[in-house]
């Protein structure tokens, strides 16, 4: 595996180490050791799959808060999408910039998401799996979420939005105060 770091600091695009013969290829797609010896420090508690019919379903942008904040693995098992990393850590020096990067069954990328980030995602193909691995049980007391098209952030997605929840499309815009209350007691 080769870790490759973002410019937020903790997200990390995973890329495999393919090992091919005449069957096909082998490749370890996590170790916590090799992640360890790279800065990144993940457990995993739960494993979780989204599947998107359509080309241009967006799901985000989301994140819990604490006591329940998330890390994620996130790879995409078939299709394709643009995958949209936001750092609401208010002690980070990239706090409130984003990273953006395609993951696809074709490239076999995963990306590691700290906990105090916010994911979202767009599909780029149709029938487009996402596995994510989780470091925090989800504890719908603490999901979060603000609105994919918030100005303040001014995402470009690359295509059209064609499917989204009614959740995340009316989810308000961007709130340091209800991302990180403990900041703002």
């Amino acid at each position: 595996m080769r870790f490759v770091p973002t410019d937020i600091p903790g997200v990390v695009v995973v890329d495999l180490d393919l090992h091919a013969d005449s069957r096909g290829f082998f490749a370890r797609s996590w170790c916590e050791q090799e992640a360890a010896a790279h800065g990144v420090a993940f457990g995993t508690v739960q494993c979780n799959i989204s599947f998107n019919y359509r080309r241009g379903t967006l799901r985000g942008m989301h994140y819990q808060i604490a006591p329940h904040e998330e890390a994620k693995i996130v790879r995409c098992s078939a299709g394709a999408l643009f995958d949209v990393i936001v750092d609401i850590r208010p002690d980070s020096p990239s706090y409130r910039r984003f990273v953006t990067l395609e993951l696809s069954a074709e490239n076999r990328r995963a990306v590691h998401i700290p906990k105090g980030c916010a994911h979202g995602f767009l599909t780029l193909a149709d029938n487009t799996e996402v596995f994510y691995q989780m470091s925090e049980y989800y504890a719908p007391g603490s999901a979060r979420g603000f609105r994919w098209n918030d100005p303040y952030f001014n995402i470009t997605w690359p295509a059209a939005i064609e499917e989204i929840s009614d959740r995340d499309r009316t989810y308000a815009d961007f709130d340091p105060q209800v991302a990180n209350p403990a900041h703002h007691v």
